[in-house]
């Protein structure tokens, strides 16, 4: 053997130990299995032992697989999982904590824990065990009735996950969420705000306002459900563009109106079908939960009609009001705010078509 396969020989056997420590460390997984009842949340909490052996500083990880030695250091893990675990059902939140036991053939310990309750209409979940490794991730299955309902993984960029479950207080969390989005969404709009408001300023009898209003809402309906379940869905750059179109033409028809023609109730239609897509792209950015989706779609279009309703009632009655003082006054506003309509979708139009965000 020369001087250099000698030097070869020395090197590989300085490497070859920190080589096959390399290909035995596992992937970096640990898993959650949560099974929701009528008294309380059970769970089961798996982790390898190299994970809990490095945030613990125990030099040996086998060592955790000794029942005795994983009894002793059970409170230690604990301590230090129980913060980072992340699990909220309902107003429960103490989690009572079982003996943690090896699992020798997965290298790994279990702990069984139980958040006692009655059956929450929600379980809200983020959930980061081990920060010191970027790519660890925790796979976390929810069982209900005795059936698989839902699987997720969490990493390190994960955000907080809400899961329904299917009873009565689940439908209940769900309203409780989405019907206040809808009507946050519908009143910080400003572009579906203009366009209703458009409508109205010319003011009409309460059953031409009605039929307005109920057309824009079917309009609306129909394209946001499509769109929330994947059947239809435009992209924004498309849409945005044309709900600003809409509100320059609801701005233009109520100035070019002379022969007496109420197109309100139609455009309120065909615009709200676009307007609907519109209220879609926000909701798929909230997030539907596949397992609650006609609740989350039901209570959302609520929400926006809750706000739309608002929206309504106030610009109505303050109308109402100009207009009982004084007719000339009540042309006027009607007649500057189609111009602000106008300038305001012209405005918009332009940004979304040529800088969009």
């Amino acid at each position: 053997m020369n001087r250099r396969s000698a030097a070869l020989a020395v090197a590989l056997a300085v490497m070859l130990p920190g080589v096959r420590a390399a290909w035995a460390h596992p992937a970096p997984f640990s898993f959650v299995d949560l099974v929701v009842g009528d008294e309380a949340v059970e769970g089961t909490l798996v982790l390898h032992v190299l994970d809990v052996a490095h945030e613990l500083g125990i030099e040996s990880a086998d060592r955790l697989l000794l029942p005795d030695e994983a009894a002793r250091l059970r409170d230690r893990v604990v301590a230090l999982l129980e913060p980072r675990l992340g699990i909220r059902a309902g107003a429960a939140q103490t989690i009572d904590w079982s003996d943690m036991q090896p699992v020798v053939e997965r290298h790994a310990v279990r702990l069984r824990f139980r958040i006692r309750g009655a059956r929450p209409g929600a379980l809200r979940l983020h959930t980061r065990l081990f920060p010191y490794d970027p790519v660890h991730q925790t796979f976390v299955n929810i069982y209900e009735g005795g059936t698989l309902r839902q699987q997720m993984i969490f990493n390190a960029g994960s955000e907080e996950y809400t899961y329904y479950t299917g009873t009565t207080q689940g439908a209940l969390a769900v309203m409780g969420t989405f019907v206040p989005a809808g009507v946050h969404h519908i009143l910080i709009g400003p572009d579906h705000v203009l366009f209703l408001i458009g409508l109205l300023l010319l003011g009409g009898a309460w059953p031409a306002l009605v039929k307005i209003v109920t057309a824009f809402t079917v309009g609306h309906s129909i394209t946001l459900s499509l769109a929330a379940l994947n059947i239809v869905m435009p992209p924004p750059r498309i849409i945005e563009p044309a709900i600003a179109l809409s509100i320059i033409f609801v701005g233009t028809d109520n100035l070019m109106r002379g022969d007496g023609r109420d197109l309100r109730a139609w455009a309120a239609a065909v615009f709200g079908l676009v307007h609907g897509f519109g209220f879609a792209n926000v909701l798929r950015e909230f997030g539907l939960p596949a397992q609650a989706l006609g609740w989350s779609l039901f209570s959302f279009n609520v929400g926006v009609e809750i706000g739309q309703l608002v929206v309504v009632l106030v610009v109505t009655t303050a109308l109402g009001l100009i207009r009982r003082r004084s007719h000339v006054v009540g042309y006027r506003v009607a007649w500057a705010g189609s111009i602000v309509v106008i300038a305001a979708g012209a405005y918009w139009f332009v940004e979304r078509v040529f800088f969009p965000a």
